[in-house]
């Protein structure tokens, strides 16, 4: 079985910033993609940025510029450094892996942080 434990989450006023962290534990191989989606309430789970297992990397166009994603494989973890935060980037704010376990590949959900910007 593998976990995913976010943290870094919170309150912050806009033009602030904020360091999110997901670190991945259990029956891991070899972790793929990893990334970050957001939703925010009434909305659909949004893509906000993604890293290969090269280092490669994909934002959402409204957070280009701003938000910085990044890996650590020898811990397993992804960060989402935010910066300028806005309050249209509030939202629950999910990591995801694409990774190769004991039973395959497969792809998991962190549990979720509170992402809250006020104006």
């Amino acid at each position: 079985q593998v976990q995913l434990v976010e943290s870094g989450g919170g309150l912050v006023q806009a033009g602030g910033s904020l360091r999110l962290s997901c670190a991945a534990s259990g029956s891991i191989f070899s972790i793929n993609a990893m990334g970050w989606y957001r939703q925010a309430p009434g909305k659909q789970r949004e893509l906000v940025a993604v890293i290969t297992s090269g280092s490669n990397t994909n934002y959402a166009d409204s957070v280009k510029g701003r938000f910085t994603i990044s890996r650590d494989n020898a811990k397993n973890t992804v960060y989402l450094q935010m910066n300028s935060l806005k309050p249209e980037d509030t939202a629950v704010y999910y990591c995801n892996i694409d990774c190769l376990t004991g039973a395959g590949y497969r792809n998991y959900w962190g549990q979720g942080t509170q992402v809250t910007v006020s104006s």
